[in-house]
């Protein structure tokens, strides 16, 4: 009988210190002492806790496309502005400049909960009804590159005006120093709608503006490089003496072309910065590109959208992040 009560009394023992073990493992609130002593609510050191708040930002950085160096580019600034915040950036730009398909990213942000969405907008209409939406859900908006027709916390993008009439006359330049003074020029761009190319065709023609050349109509290649080349093949069957490419696969394009006519006649000059084009200027089939600074635009698009979501006004506020005229 004794052994039978010892037993019985070892077990309730053994009961009690297994349910007090769970009981310790399921509270871990259970020392509420350190939240409730003033001195770390009044402590003059209390926005120390930021970076966790940051740790927990999510942002969308939303490009015309994934595939171009310039967005790449914009994404490594981006992610390095990440890095040094402690935030996550996730690039989600679709692969083809495509309205619909740059919506669709615009709305899988908004349900994938992202607190901010850094953007270069395919065009400054098509986006626009998609951000309102983000907006209203209270997801900050940041314009990198292009902006849409919604206002935004910051935009961080070249003057593209002042870009395309650099480009302009530095093919003005050649053009005169190569003894020729009228002839035709041919232009291609991405659409008519992307608002940066727009404003770079702009400042294009205007260098020409008073002088004996004759800018022929737009023709648009969806930055495509196989596109733009085609037309350019177009425009050289058409004898022009020189072919402006908008954006970085117009600009390919165009340098392609005249190097497949094998002729020197034909002066190319266009935009954004990749090894391809580097190696048509450096044998000679284009004399320049507008180099933009795609890294800084994601590199202070991010900084902007964390500093909003940190309470600062940044009161819409455009930066001209720059350009260079790189030649052979």
């Amino acid at each position: 009988m004794k052994k039978k009560i010892l037993a019985t009394l070892c077990a309730v023992t053994m009961l009690v210190t297994a349910l007090a073990g769970c009981s310790g493992a399921q509270e871990p609130a259970a020392t509420p002492a350190p939240a409730s002593e003033p001195a770390p609510v009044t402590d003059a050191a209390a926005p120390a806790p930021a970076p966790a708040a940051n740790g927990n930002i999510k942002i969308a950085l939303i490009t015309m496309d994934s595939i171009d160096q310039h967005w790449v580019t914009l994404n490594e600034g981006a992610q390095k502005a990440a890095g040094e915040l402690g935030v996550t950036v996730e690039f989600l730009s679709p692969n083809t400049k495509d309205d619909a398909q740059q919506i669709e990213c615009v709305n899988n942000a908004v349900a994938g909960g992202y607190n901010a969405i850094i953007v270069a907008a395919n065009g400054p209409d098509a986006i626009s009804s998609a951000l309102e939406e983000a907006q209203a859900a209270g997801i900050k908006i940041v314009y990198v590159d292009s902006p849409a027709n919604v206002p935004a916390e910051a935009t961080f993008s070249t003057d593209n005006v002042a870009a395309g009439k650099t480009a302009g006359e530095e093919m003005l330049k050649a053009l005169t120093a190569a003894g020729i003074t009228s002839g035709k020029i041919g232009v291609i761009n991405v659409n008519a709608a992307t608002d940066s190319c727009v404003k770079r065709e702009e400042g294009f023609r205007s260098a020409f503006d008073g002088s004996g050349f004759e800018i022929l109509e737009t023709q648009f290649g969806e930055g495509d490089a196989a596109k733009s080349q085609t037309i350019a093949e177009n425009y050289i069957t058409q004898g022009v003496v020189g072919i402006f490419g908008a954006n970085e696969g117009s600009t390919t394009g165009a340098g392609n072309a005249i190097k497949a006519s094998g002729s020197n006649q034909v002066i190319g000059v266009g935009f954004d910065k990749s090894d391809a084009i580097l190696n048509l200027i450096a044998d000679g089939y284009l004399l320049c590109t507008m180099a933009q600074n795609p890294d800084i635009m994601g590199y202070d698009g991010v900084k902007a959208a964390v500093d909003a979501l940190n309470g600062a006004s940044l009161g819409g506020a455009v930066t001209d992040t720059g350009v260079s005229v790189l030649t052979k």
